[in-house]
């Protein structure tokens, strides 16, 4: 099994992962916390604002790779509070279009530097 890492200048890693891998047709996401790429510290403020951050790390990420948000394929969300969950959506719903990718949301404990929200994702590969 041969792995491709990438690396992105606008996603922080906190830990010994890569930002993602390409292993055959996938690319797999590491999930990624609100964290601003400028000042390496999670982003204050409410559930929208925090999603939001994720998806601008994430899609850093996906352009890293070479592939586009319609690329991706499922996304899994870890949150802290279930309450948040129509917020989350909410910001969500706009990052994508019809048909949107599978996803799962999960309510966890609690997520890496106290953050309300943690996404990641597998996209295809490109062509």
């Amino acid at each position: 099994m041969t792995r491709k890492a990438f690396a992105a200048e606008g996603a922080v890693a906190i830990g010994p992962y890569s930002h993602a891998i390409e292993t055959g047709d996938l690319i797999y996401l590491s999930g990624q916390t609100p964290i601003d790429s400028n000042t390496g510290k999670l982003v204050e403020g409410d559930i929208a604002t925090q999603t939001e951050q994720c998806f601008k790390n994430l899609f850093e990420v996906l352009k890293t790779a070479g592939v586009t948000p319609d690329a991706v394929v499922k996304v899994n969300v870890f949150l802290t509070d279930m309450k948040d969950f129509e917020s989350m959506n909410s910001v969500y719903l706009k990052q994508f279009t019809e048909p949107y990718p599978a996803r799962t949301t999960i309510g966890v404990a609690a997520l890496p530097l106290g953050a309300k929200v943690e996404i990641e994702m597998i996209a295809e590969g490109p062509k």
